[in-house]
Formats: C-alpha cells, structure tokens, sequence
C-alpha cells in the first residue's frame, strides 16, 4: 500500500547548471531541490528532448517537494549542453561522470537513483555498465533494445529516420513539415535523408553497418546483464513499439545479474499502452477503461523510497510482476515472467493451397497437420514495390497499435488462417513465436507474421507481430543467402502479449512478406542492403504438412481453479 507522506518540502529551482564531464565537455543541468539543510537523496534523469519542458518540470517538482535533489540533464550536444549528439556513443561515460557529480554535491548524500523512458532508459544502463558507485536502483520505461533486436532487418527502419531528423540539431526540428510517406518510398535507402532536406550522417552510418559488428557493439547492454546488481523497475505496455526490450530485461536481470540483490529484486509492470504510456484510456478505437491508469508517479516513488532512503514501504515483498491482461481488461499480480504454469501450445496452419486474403481457406486450429500429399502449400507473390502496409502514423511518436486489420487482408499476398469460434474464453500470455517452413525464389526475402484477434463483427485486431530477414536467419552476425527454392523452418520472435480472445471470438495469423513502413522492403536481390534501387518480385511458399509443420507457438494460461 502507498506510505502517507506527512512531510513536503519547498522547491528550489536552479537551471542551467554546468556539470563537467572527464573530457571537459560542460553538459547543462536544471537541478530541483528540497528547501532543507538535511542532505537528500538524489534521481538524475538525462534527456535528448529537452530538460526545459513541461513534463520534466513537473517531475522535478514532483521528487523534490517529497524530499529528493532531482537533476534534469540535456545530454551532450543537444539543448544547452556542450558536444556534438552522437546517439548512445557518448552516455555511457557521461552517465557515470554525472552520477558522481551529483553525489559529491554539498546537497546529496551520496545516494542516486535513475529514471526516463524511450531513450533516456537506455541510457541508464549504458551508465550503469560503466559502474558508478552512488548509484543505488534505476526506473526503465519503454527502453529501447540493442541493435537488431527491434528491427532485425540489417538497416535501420524508415521511421528510425524521423527520429533522427526530430534530433538532428541542438532543438527539437518539426517533423510535422515532412512529408514522410514520400520520404520512406525513396530508394536506395542510404540517401533516404536527403528526402528530409537534412544531411543526416548518422543515418548512412548505421545503414553501412548491417551486421552487429564492433561498432554496434559499444552501445549494447543486453548481453551484459551480468556485470550489473542493481534493482530495477522495469515498465512498459503491450503496444510499445519498443516493447520487446523490458520483459527482456526484466528476465535479463532476474536470472543473470551479478548478485542476489540484482536478482531478486526486479519488478515488471506491463500495461494496455503506447509508447507515451499511461497517458490515456484509449488506444485507436479501443477503450481499455479507466482502470487501465495507474498512479505512475506514484509506484516510482515508492520504488525510491524503498531503495534510496530504505523505506519498508512494502513494494519489495509485492509480486515481481503486474501486468495488464487484455480482453478482459483487469490486471494482474503474478511471480514471475514468463507465467510460471504456462503451456507453449501450437496452433497449426492448414489450408486447401488457397489461404490467400481473409475470403481464403486458411485455417487455424491445433489439430496437427496431414501427411505431405495431403495437403497443399500456400503461394503468394511479394512485389517490394507494393509492399503490404502496415498500420501506423508516419512519424517515430507511435508504430502501430490495436488495429484494425480486415481491409489490409483482402490482399493475396497476405495468407490468412483463422480458428473456428472460441467455445470458451482462451489466455494468451507471453513470448509468441512462429515457426513458419517457407522457401522463396528470392535470394534473399521478408517474412512478416501477426497474431490477431477477430471480433463477431469482423474486427481484426492487431495483438502482436514480428519478421525475419532470410539472410539474418542464423542471427545478425553474419548474412548467409537462400538457394531459391530451398525450404528453411524460420523460427520468428513475435514479442509479447496478454490478451484473452473473448468466447465467440477468432484467433488469427496473417504470413506475409512486407509490413510498410514498420521495415523498410527487401528488394529480394541479396544485393547489399540499403544501396540498391530496383527489386524484383519474389514468389513464396509457406508450407503447413506433416514433415513441415507451420504453427504459431502461443503461450496459453491454464484456467486457475
């Protein structure tokens, strides 16, 4: 239960503050602090978007009358810090070097905590890599992952460039004057900037890297959950467009970090939201209701309060994991994630060879599939200059959401397989994979798969979805191209959910080859990535038989009782 706070604090604002960095860059700081003579506690939060905005204000104020010296930083070369931005290059080190500024402040007590989202998360862990001794505990919300995780395509996605653009000076510029869907149908993908009327090196240097190499390297984190013992509170929702990454590092943490602190005390909270969480009831043409809201403030401020003061607010003895459960819209305490008790259970796909648009014979069941002879393989072609859309604003802000998905599936180059009605309610919680058998006459191509659920009125939600790029099917280390013809079981990470398809409601799997402009389009050459003008059609085959059994891999929650 929430601690009643007896005691607040006046707030003494002092902004534009130098913080000095080892190199001797001056990074800018507005520093809120507790009118008191008591040394206090103290949360940094560093941010490529402004220290000087609304929101942070109201963050500020929020900690600081409650008892914590809070620290807004522009990062390097961005707002009023000094530098050039180099996205995540830098914040390793100037996390640290901020971190132990802050504590040796007159005002502190030596102890820090972290928090942010999107990519002020991410640069928490980078800092916290770089061990820091103040720091005690961080706050990650919406984190972005490593490279290649999000977008295993070997080139960064079209709406990456907006984000970009957005960044590319020392303010925020107005990506609302850019005409975006223009801008992504530009080839070769390495000039995409130009459309922007920006130069935007930072874009052609990430596409000239396609595999995950040194130089993507020294901005991962996610394979060095080892090296840290810090707890953490990991937050995000079901319709992130980044939300791969916090489950992940909820169980990076939970099982891999360095010690039993780090190990035991991490905590997951997932909502029904976007990557601007917590903000509103609705999503799309979905309402999740009112209590969809949580006091986010809050939650992280007795996460601090335990960790950075040793409070004995309760939060450390609460299950490790909420989470929100769609369908039925409630949520959820459990002990860990994935759901202990969940059963990995196939759902097949079948069809008569015509599983082409939702007016197709693509069905969906767990009945596993005839012997070879039996069945018949499922065609499509794939045109890279009519790409299947993917349902989305054309700026970075928000990818995708609960969509609806019925006209996208009037298409034959979307297959289509859909159970019969649910008799009853069925859970869907977890990591969803798809193992799809497939070949192409391509080199190389895309295979995009969605989970959905279909409402009685033909509603086709969007739940979750992922891709894969053949020549990354052994991983982003190396590229290794198809035979044509050559039939590959690609196994294909669909993210997370948790949802529960409605008794009378439809479980559906869209397999296609594109999702515009979420990945940008495989021309189907195997040329270079990212260089190359012209592509050529790609005619694919999915296979659903005895030997080559297709199915999406769906965690479903046993009924309790």
């Amino acid at each position: 239960m929430p601690v009643v706070r007896l005691k607040t604090y006046d707030v003494i604002l002092h902004r534009g503050v130098d913080v000095p960095m080892q190199d001797g860059v001056f990074l800018s700081a507005d520093v809120y602090l507790p009118k008191t003579n008591h040394e206090v506690p103290a949360i940094l939060v560093r941010t490529p978007y402004g220290k000087t905005t609304k929101e942070a204000d109201g963050t500020g104020r929020y900690f600081a009358c409650r008892g914590y010296g809070v620290v807004y930083i522009d990062v390097r070369g961005r707002g009023d810090s000094d530098g050039k931005f180099v996205p995540y290059v830098h914040e390793g080190k100037d996390g640290a070097d901020a971190i132990g500024w802050i504590a040796d402040q007159p005002w502190c007590n030596g102890v820090v905590g972290t928090m942010g989202g999107s990519y002020s998360a991410r640069i928490q862990w980078l800092a916290a890599l770089e061990q820091p001794p103040a720091l005690k505990a961080m706050i990650s919300v919406v984190p972005p992952s490593d490279p290649f995780v999000e977008t295993p395509t070997g080139v960064p996605a079209p709406q990456h460039l907006c984000w970009l653009y957005m960044t590319s000076g020392r303010v925020m510029q107005d990506v609302e004057l850019v005409d975006w869907e223009r801008v992504y149908r530009h080839l070769p993908l390495m000039t995409m900037d130009e459309q922007t009327g920006r130069s935007i090196p930072r874009w052609r240097e990430e596409v000239e890297h396609p595999v995950l190499d040194a130089w993507w390297r020294r901005i991962a984190y996610q394979e060095r959950f080892h090296e840290l013992d810090l707890p953490v509170l990991h937050i995000s929702g079901w319709y992130d467009d980044e939300q791969v990454g916090t489950p992940l590092n909820y169980i990076g943490m939970s099982t891999r970090a360095k010690g039993v602190r780090g190990r035991d005390n991490q905590k997951l909270v997932m909502g029904p939201w976007p990557h601007q969480l917590n903000c509103s009831t609705r999503l799309g043409e979905l309402d999740f209701g009112p209590q969809s809201l949580i006091d986010l403030n809050g939650l992280q401020l007795r996460w601090f309060d335990h960790w950075l003061r040793g409070e004995k607010n309760g939060i450390a003895e609460e299950s490790p994991v909420r989470l929100f459960v769609m369908g039925k819209n409630q949520w959820r305490e459990e002990a860990d994630w994935p759901l202990p008790g969940t059963r990995r259970t196939p759902f097949y796909l079948h069809s008569g060879g015509r599983a082409n648009s939702r007016f197709g014979d693509g069905r969906l069941s767990m009945m596993q599939p005839a012997a070879e002879g039996e069945t018949k393989a499922d065609r499509y072609r794939y045109d890279p200059e009519d790409p299947v859309p993917f349902i989305t604003e054309m700026t970075s802000a928000q990818i995708g959401g609960p969509d609806d998905y019925a006209a996208i599936e009037r298409r034959d180059d979307v297959l289509v397989y859909t159970t019969e009605p649910l008799e009853e309610e069925l859970e869907v919680t977890g990591p969803v994979l798809m193992q799809l058998f497939a070949s192409s006459s391509a080199r190389d191509t895309d295979f995009m798969v969605k989970l959905l659920d279909v409402w009685p009125s033909g509603f086709a939600q969007r739940l979750t979805d992922g891709m894969v790029r053949a020549r990354f099917r052994y991983g982003m280390h190396r590229q290794v191209l198809l035979e044509p013809g050559e039939v590959v079981r690609y196994d294909i990470d669909c993210w997370n959910t948790a949802h529960v398809f409605l008794k009378g409601h439809r479980i559906r799997v869209e397999v296609a080859s594109s999702a515009f402009p979420k990945y940008d389009r495989n021309l189907n050459t195997g040329g270079p990535l990212g260089r190359e003008r012209k592509g050529v059609v790609a005619e694919q085959t999915v296979y659903h038989d005895q030997a080559r059994p297709s199915a999406i891999i769906l965690p479903v929650i046993p009924p309790k009782g």
